[in-house]
């Protein structure tokens, strides 16, 4: 065995890097900030590749042992990159510790009411976005529609995508 194996810094698979790539490209849409209402904030756009995120893990979890292993290592990296990110926008050592903890918590809570909206009843899912993604701003009614709509199309479109490509990072999102 090469000395190197030691060494060598282990990460996820360029796979996974590949759909988180996908996810906050899509999350970064302009049309989201202007059309959509979706704040234009640090707030606005974690809430973004949140519900991208959790689009993508919702069509990994369960489905194989490598799915739900893509979809944990998508999570992990996930949060080292908001770790990185909050590092970067000057948070300090000791604060970003609880700050990732508080985010990991919104998110856990994040799939629980996208995944009751998504299967409950008429406006549960609009109201998990005004809690959500619209917490810090008074967005037009017809805004919170057309992102649960989009929502709803998007949850859609990821079961009709093959599982490999998707723990392959070798798809799209659906239109906006």
């Amino acid at each position: 065995m090469p000395l190197s194996t030691f060494f060598r810094k282990s990460g996820p698979p360029q796979a996974i890097h590949d759909i988180y790539r996908i996810i906050v490209d899509q999350a970064r849409q302009p049309r989201f900030y202007t059309d959509f209402d979706v704040p234009d904030s640090v707030d606005g756009r974690f809430e973004m590749v949140t519900l991208h995120a959790f689009l993508v893990i919702r069509r990994l979890k369960g489905e194989s042992e490598s799915s739900s292993d893509a979809a944990q290592a998508l999570f992990d990296l996930m949060f080292e990159d908001m770790d990185v990110s909050l590092r970067e926008m000057g948070a300090g050592d000791m604060g970003v510790g609880k700050r990732v903890k508080a985010m990991v918590q919104a998110f856990y809570g994040r799939i629980a009411s996208y995944e009751a909206g998504l299967a409950g009843e008429e406006g549960a899912l609009e109201d998990a976005l005004s809690r959500n993604v619209y917490a810090t701003v008074e967005p037009r009614e017809a805004a919170v529609a057309e992102l649960a709509r989009y929502l709803r199309a998007q949850a859609a479109h990821m079961v009709t995508l093959n599982l490999p490509d998707v723990e392959n990072g070798k798809f799209v999102f659906g239109d906006l």
